[in-house]
């Protein structure tokens, strides 16, 4: 650990001596703490360093002059950073390449920002191709932080290049980005440069170091997000608390095909069940993933693909709740076929999943009745129920992959304005996107389920919707929006915004009209949790 004044510290992850003594949790952040503690555990994790959460406290009561430190304390971690490596920030021959990452001591998935690849320009992506021999890995990487820094450290709307994206693909004739060969991929690069100079005004900055200062106080500004607040807002979390920044060297999941990028729970965080509950992209880098703006189609392969990486992720499942003691969702790389930790947190699940996740901990001997108990606090135990459609026979709309369980009936609302003059009303409501983001956040909280047309069951809009108790599906293909007739479709009939939608996560359907439902209540589990009330004295729930 480097103390900086006025409480601002730095601590290093396979760098320096991290310094997890009294406090490190709540200077760290969550998200770097236990990065630190995966890494001491032997865990394979890409060195990092961070800026503790003091720095967003000094840089929010004064930003100017809080600047000049920080650029004092980017330089030199990210000396260090380059020593531990042996690699040079931006440079032409063995460009060491930068993640920069928020991380509050509360976990607040996706609400705050994050810039990839930083320290791409002209020269080093020269470089990154004479290093990995990869020249589709260096254009896609640079294309990806134009993009990327134009919208979160300049606030620039994402449609132009998600447009430029677009014609790429179809003069490839390729389905997807994944699939461009990286000719294609340095067109797209200089074409993004220039849409980046027309949206910002100003040319991408060709210095790493910029870049790096920049994307920090991104994140540092992103504390005071409207998405961010609003979250905190929604889960009573301080506004004083501010995020840690952790700064990291990148490992790349869009090198090819024995790479990827993924997201993983160690059991089910809808149902509690215990095996590992996966989302994975070849090719891809972890905003594919997160993001919810893809499909996520590639899970099924990974086994028959990378059968070690598939055995390596089931055993570091296990490690993983041995290491923390409770269920994790983690986020991972595959780089060339080697796995790399990018991060874990408690796994946030439904009520349902958290009360089998406590019960079998407890017959597993991961965690005692009195530590389970504990993570049951704010439950209503009471009101645990799985809504399940009677008649299986009734006809559906179309199919959608569950993120969830349970049964939604509601009205349809195509945004988050049209949830809440639902929900005003007494009317439950059921957002209908193409894809979530966490800007989402208050038209999810109002809402009683989420319906998708792409994403996955890890992104971190269903992520936040899975943990608010609301029914979610996603990457249903049939459906289509019109958002200017303010209707959706699955290629039979059209449904009007305001019409009832029925969302089944039992099993991943959507129908047309309210069904005859039958309620689940987990009594077994439930009468387990009172003994252990009973045993310690406490009064039931």
């Amino acid at each position: 650990m480097s103390a900086a004044d006025d409480g601002c510290p730095v601590f290093g992850i396979g760098i320096a001596k991290a310094g997890a003594g009294a406090g490190a949790l709540e200077q760290m952040g969550s998200k770097a703490f236990n990065l630190q503690r995966m890494a001491a555990a032997g865990l394979p994790v890409p060195q990092a360093f961070v800026l503790g959460t003091g720095w967003c406290r000094r840089h929010q009561s004064d930003a100017l002059a809080a600047r000049a430190a920080l650029h004092e304390a980017l330089s030199e971690w990210t000396r260090r950073l380059e020593q531990a490596c042996g690699l040079a920030f931006g440079g032409e021959r063995k460009p060491l390449l930068l993640s920069v990452r928020s991380g509050a001591q509360v976990s607040m998935p996706g609400m705050m920002d994050t810039v990839l690849n930083i320290g791409l320009c002209d020269r080093a992506v020269r470089g990154l191709v004479r290093l990995t021999g990869n020249p589709r890995l260096a254009w896609d990487s640079y294309r990806r932080l134009v993009e990327q820094y134009a919208r979160v450290v300049h606030g620039a709307p994402a449609a132009p290049f998600d447009e430029l994206v677009a014609a790429a693909v179809a003069q490839a004739g390729v389905p997807g980005a994944r699939e461009l060969d990286f000719e294609s991929l340095a067109r797209l690069a200089a074409d993004s440069l220039e849409v980046f100079a027309d949206a910002v005004g100003v040319p991408f900055p060709q210095d790493p170091r910029e870049q790096l200062e920049a994307a920090t106080v991104a994140v540092l500004e992103s504390w005071r997000s409207a998405r961010a607040s609003e979250y905190r807002r929604l889960h009573g979390i301080a506004d004083d608390m501010g995020t840690a920044v952790t700064v990291q060297r990148m490992v790349f999941g869009n090198a090819g095909g024995t790479s990827g990028a993924g997201v993983g729970f160690t059991r089910d965080p809808a149902t509690g069940e215990n095996h590992l509950y996966l989302d994975f992209l070849f090719n891809a880098q972890g905003e594919d993933v997160v993001s919810g703006r893809h499909a996520v189609t590639d899970t099924g392969r990974l086994p028959v693909a990378l059968p070690e990486v598939a055995q390596r992720l089931e055993d570091l499942r296990h490690a993983l709740e041995s290491t923390f003691g409770d269920a994790q969702e983690f986020e991972f790389t595959v780089q060339d076929g080697r796995l790399y930790l990018l991060q874990t947190r408690t796994a946030k699940r439904t009520p349902w999943a958290a009360l089998r996740t406590a019960v079998e901990q407890v017959r597993e001997g991961i965690a005692t009745p009195a530590q389970a108990l504990a993570r049951l606090e704010g439950i209503d135990l009471a009101a645990i129920v799985r809504r399940r459609v009677a008649d299986e026979s009734e006809s559906a709309l179309a199919t959608a992959v569950p993120a969830s369980i349970g049964l939604a009936v509601g009205a349809i609302a195509l945004d988050t304005r049209a949830c809440e003059r639902l929900g005003a009303r007494g009317q439950a409501a059921i957002l209908v996107r193409n894809d979530t983001s966490t800007e989402d956040i208050a038209g999810i909280a109002a809402a009683v389920g989420v319906l998708t047309a792409r994403g996955g069951r890890t992104s971190h809009a269903a992520v936040v919707a899975r943990h608010m108790g609301k029914v979610c599906l996603v990457g249903c293909e049939a459906l289509r929006i019109d958002e200017r007739s303010r209707t959706i479709s699955f290629g039979q009939g059209t449904l009007r915004e305001g019409e009832t939608l029925c969302l089944d996560a039992e099993r991943g359907l959507v129908l047309g009209k309210e069904p005859e439902v039958v309620v689940e209540r987990p009594e077994g589990l439930l009468s387990e949790v009172a003994r252990w009330r009973a045993e310690a004295g406490a009064a039931p729930a």
